[in-house]
């Protein structure tokens, strides 16, 4: 079902590429609601009848996911994965020779992705590298006039989700974050009830993330692998010495590379908090607190995390909790969102699912579970790309911005041990301590993998 409350989808692109505009002089300005400009259609339109040609970043994981959808939608959206990149050999080559077995023929392999944008027979790229990649890999594709789809989260800091959008209307390229929840058909008539009153006044969500995450116990120094390009596995971040705790999978778990639990599965659920609630800023204020109470291990984020943020102006709170290990369900959720208004509240589990109760009482209301949302997701991108609009994408990169952001804001508040007041339209800490806040905004990047002041 489509999104209709105040023409929100049209709308919110058009406030927000203002914002992404304004941000170019003043950072952060991204929530301008009064200002309207016409839709902006990005040129470089391809037909019916011309193959979208895209290139899979990161294929260790998610990206396994990525290749699958591509060229499941191949005859359908005429699409293919014409390259796979990773800065690891070994894996790229086992992926070169799934995909031959699966689909019958060769697939261009590049361990340096730079080598794949310079590449002007690839039209979009499919990012599903780790966090602190994600940004600079945007904005480089962007600047090489190729669309995007961007993995959760958009960002590893708040300062890139800005430079991000400038970099997407720059060059007028197709940014799709990779929420597939705002794909998903039962999801989008959930919010739909929300917006139309179903519950009430929705004044409070709740995000929730209890995964399973073990002991990962602590590897050490050894030496780097055959066939990885560690400098290019590291990018932007500090060239730590190689430790097996961080590739391929657990940066997660530290700070240079990644942002923890609630800026990995949870970005699915700050995004949901946000459409949900019908909230298109970053809060005033912010808490967080949490720890390690369970490993002797070597992450460095908390395994157990509760956040709140709160919108006083708009009445609208939202609270967010992480838990690593054995643990209850609410409502049956586990993973997913609660909604709360005055004439009931809304539960969704996972991916997909939606239930209603209603009252006191807790009288079943309206409900849905459909799968097949990751599809639609990359569906709709596709769609956008070939109709040059951004404003039919169901993830566009403001949300990723906002949803990430949100995420990096329990964050910070939890590594500084404090409650943060925060400007949501100049996008900056306010108050006691602003300046050591705000230093947490961006990060320093190692050369050359720099992120540019002037996109």
């Amino acid at each position: 079902m489509e999104n209709t409350k105040g023409n929100s989808r049209r709308s919110f692109i058009r406030n927000a590429a203002t914002g992404a505009f304004i941000a170019a002089v003043t950072p952060g300005a991204l929530n301008a609601e009064t200002i309207e400009v016409p839709t902006i259609l990005p040129s470089g339109a391809k037909g019916a009848n011309d193959r979208i040609r895209v290139a899979v970043l990161g294929v260790y994981g998610r990206g396994k996911n990525h290749i699958s959808e591509i060229m499941g939608l191949a005859e359908k959206a005429n699409v293919e994965v014409a390259a796979l990149c990773d800065p690891d050999m070994i894996v790229l080559q086992e992926r070169a020779k799934e995909f031959k077995d699966k689909y019958g023929k060769d697939v261009t392999i590049e361990q340096d992705f730079r080598k794949t944008y310079e590449d002007k027979t690839i039209d979009a790229v499919a990012l599903a590298t780790p966090n602190h990649w994600h940004a600079l890999q945007t904005i480089w594709a962007c600047q090489a006039g190729k669309d995007v789809y961007v993995e959760k989260p958009a960002t590893h800091n708040i300062y890139e989700g800005q430079k991000m959008i400038e970099a997407a209307y720059k060059y007028n390229r197709i940014v799709q974050h990779g929420v597939q929840l705002r794909s998903s058909v039962a999801i989008r008539e959930a919010v739909k009830h929300l917006e139309e009153g179903l519950i009430g006044r929705v004044y409070m969500a709740r995000g929730l993330v209890f995964r399973w995450r073990p002991d990962i116990g602590n590897k050490g120094i050894s030496k780097v692998p055959d066939g990885l390009d560690y400098d290019m596995w590291t990018g932007p971040a500090p060239l730590r010495p190689f430790s097996r705790n961080l590739v391929h999978y657990n940066w997660h778990w530290h700070w240079d590379y990644g942002n923890g639990d609630v800026g990995n599965q949870g970005i699915h659920e700050t995004d949901l908090c946000m459409w949900g609630l019908g909230v298109n800023s970053l809060p005033e204020r912010i808490t967080s607190m949490g720890g390690k109470f369970l490993w002797d291990d070597s992450k460095e984020v908390p395994e157990i995390l509760s956040s709140i943020y709160h919108y006083p102006k708009q009445k609208k709170i939202i609270q967010f909790e992480v838990r690593n290990w054995c643990t209850n369900l609410e409502d049956g959720a586990g993973v997913g969102n609660i909604f709360y208004g005055d004439k009931g509240y809304m539960v969704v589990k996972g991916y997909g699912t939606y239930e209603t109760y209603m009252g006191q009482k807790r009288e079943p209301g309206p409900k849905r579970s459909e799968s097949g949302e990751l599809t639609l997701h990359f569906q709709n991108w596709f769609d956008a790309i070939r109709a040059r609009d951004m404003s039919i994408q169901n993830g566009p990169v403001q949300t990723g911005h906002l949803s990430s952001s949100l995420a990096h804001l329990g964050n910070i508040s939890y590594r500084l041990g404090r409650q943060l007041e925060f400007d949501p339209v100049a996008e900056r800490f306010i108050g006691e301590g602003e300046n050591e806040a705000n230093a947490m905004l961006s990060r320093n990047y190692r050369a050359p993998y720099v992120l540019p002041k002037v996109v």
